[in-house]
């Protein structure tokens, strides 16, 4: 059985052809997408994260208004630039959040991805130890966001506090003591995966990651899921790890479908380099009648190797289209995947 949810990358700009012309437009709207998938029937709604741009920048608010206005459906992100994150504050924020929702947040982190400004993190006040490049520091914000999470005290008290304190070293507060299990690393390669595996993350593979066969992006991400899986089981954990895959699918079934996304020309797997250093693949688009979607998707190998699937979608077109593009993936294509 796979969960399915939606993945938005929250942008919004004020111009006319957009239903999402600011921030409070898109923080509103996503809170009442959230709420009417969950009446839908979905799993989940997730959300990207990028600083300097008009998209999502820190999830928590948004996350916790969503968690305490619905009452069943997951709640997170995919992801948070690690790069960015004060390790100590994010776990107070993470808990505080998992917390208002019932314990649903499901927190995809990263080292994210190529951004709008030039090394933004030296604006939050962050930069690489020496020796470290960028995505080592976003790993070793990583391990003491999760070593965090285990509410172990490690602070000294003051010796005259103004509250009285428990015995022993202080942990953050508050705590989900459930929350270290519901943490995502979103991995680009397969080096990465591992290394998710290694610290007991989930995973995450996105429409974008790094070319290391070739192959078609859901081939290399099949291939990626078992090298995350068979690190998993070599590291000794006791759980079953979870995996997400996100996909673009739009189900014809009206003209409004046929108008927005009838003539789709991202039909096929891209290559090209998102840096000077990395070639990736960027995943394809599926758009077509429900018959020939669900055809192709049963060719897809790494939704069947999945057990949750991420839907992205066109926020701008405003929360009844949204609504209606999950709806029909729901009726019409999911149960085909393996979704009840």
């Amino acid at each position: 059985m796979k969960k399915i949810g939606f993945l938005s990358f929250g942008h919004w700009t004020p111009s006319p052809q957009s239903q999402t012309r600011s921030g409070k437009d898109f923080l509103h709207q996503s809170i009442d997408l959230a709420q009417a998938v969950e009446e839908l029937g979905a799993d989940g709604a997730y959300f990207r994260v990028h600083h300097f741009a008009r998209q999502a920048g820190t999830p928590f608010p948004l996350l916790a208004a969503i968690g305490a206005r619905t009452s069943r459906i997951e709640i997170g992100t995919g992801v948070i630039d690690m790069r960015y994150e004060n390790p100590l504050y994010s776990a107070e924020a993470a808990a505080a959040t998992d917390l208002i929702s019932g314990e649903r947040l499901q927190l995809g982190i990263s080292r994210g991805s190529p951004e709008q400004v030039i090394d933004g993190w030296r604006y939050f006040g962050f930069a690489p130890a020496e020796g470290e490049d960028e995505a080592a520091m976003a790993r070793r914000h990583t391990e003491v966001f999760l070593e965090m999470l285990k509410g172990d005290g490690f602070a000294q008290p003051n010796r005259r506090p103004m509250f009285a304190n428990p015995p022993g070293l202080l942990p953050l507060e508050p705590q989900s003591p459930t929350l270290r299990d519901r943490i995502w690393w979103g991995a680009g390669s397969d080096a990465t995966a591992r290394w998710a595996a290694e610290k007991g993350m989930n995973l995450m593979s996105s429409t974008l990651k790094d070319d290391e066969t070739g192959e078609p992006l859901h081939v290399q991400q099949r291939k990626q899921i078992e090298t995350y899986r068979e690190a998993w089981a070599a590291a000794g954990h006791t759980r079953t790890p979870r995996v997400s895959v996100s996909r673009s699918i739009f189900p014809i079934v009206d003209e409004r479908d046929r108008a927005y996304f009838g003539h789709d020309r991202n039909s096929r797997d891209q290559f090209g380099n998102i840096d000077e250093k990395t070639r990736a693949v960027f995943g394809r688009s599926y758009a077509d009648v429900p018959e020939r979607l669900i055809e192709e998707l049963a060719k897809d190998e790494a939704i069947a190797a999945a057990d949750t699937l991420l839907v992205t979608i066109p926020n701008q077109l405003g929360v009844d289209y949204n609504a209606h593009v999950v709806e029909s993936i729901l009726t019409h294509v999911a149960p085909e995947l393996g979704w009840r």
